[in-house]
């Protein structure tokens, strides 16, 4: 009489196959678990995002286009050539310009106006500091890349839950600066041509431009009060106040009713 073979294992258990634990899971979650793992998107490359900020930046550099043409040309008979072009190219933000040159073409003082520049560029602060923890880098290099910092750019950089595409931010902005600059210059070319600018009704930028501005603001709920209350600052100002002056009360008094 034969003997029966010893199972392996010990305790007359035998010994778990592969692949056995994965026949105790639900088919419907290995399957769906499958899935996720190639349906998954493949995060984009350093290129990839740079070019997509460059697309998708196109349209804002385009307009910014048609903006910085009268810029230029109603910058020139008040800051001339040189200043103009290292305005558009150092301070790069329409409002802060538009700020400075309305101050200064009214008569203000220099100081005057660049205050008001700053004022309209301390949103910035806020914007760097949500960009923050997407720069890992070191300080010169997030400095760098900070300069990159405009809102459109930062809007369209923004992927969610404190998370940035850097490249695509440095893209955006790439593209709307050099039709920044290109703008500013065919203003002052074309500025001489045109005579002044009073003639052909182009000082009416300066409150179109603002006016558009509070108009953004008004739509928001929360800086509706604000916002009229700074409108209704400037304009009780302006016959009182030197020129320039108005506008830094009006941006003071925002400020302080944005914190609150």
């Amino acid at each position: 009489m034969m003997l029966p073979a010893p199972r392996r294992g010990g305790q007359g258990q035998t010994r778990p196959r592969s692949g056995d634990h994965l026949r105790s899971l639900p088919t419907t979650l290995i399957r769906t678990t499958a899935m996720e793992e190639i349906e998954q998107p493949s995060r984009p490359g350093p290129r990839e995002g740079l070019w997509a900020g460059v697309r998708d930046g196109m349209p804002f550099a385009l307009a910014g286009l048609l903006v910085s043409v009268s810029f230029g040309v109603l910058a020139k008979p008040v800051l001339g050539v040189p200043a103009t072009l290292v305005m558009s190219a150092l301070v790069f933000a329409g409002s802060a310009q538009f700020a400075a040159l309305a101050v200064l073409a009214s008569g203000g003082g220099a100081v005057t106006a660049i205050l008001a520049g700053v004022l309209l560029n301390l949103r910035f602060v806020p914007m760097g500091i949500a960009i923050a923890p997407s720069l890992r880098h070191g300080p010169v290099g997030r400095a760098v890349r900070g300069q990159a910092l405009v809102d459109a750019s930062w809007a369209l950089a923004n992927r969610g839950e404190g998370r940035f595409d850097i490249p695509a931010l440095i893209g955006a902005t790439g593209v709307q600066y050099a039709t920044w600059l290109s703008g500013t210059i065919i203003g002052l070319a074309v500025g001489s041509a045109l005579g002044d600018p009073k003639s052909l009704g182009l000082d009416a930028i300066f409150p179109a431009f603002f006016l558009g501005l509070l108009a953004a603001e008004l739509r928001r709920p929360g800086t509706r009060v604000t916002s009229a209350l700074g409108a209704a600052i400037a304009l009780a100002l302006t016959p009182v106040l030197p020129p320039g002056l108005p506008i830094l009360a009006a941006a003071l008094a925002a400020g302080v009713g944005r914190r609150r």
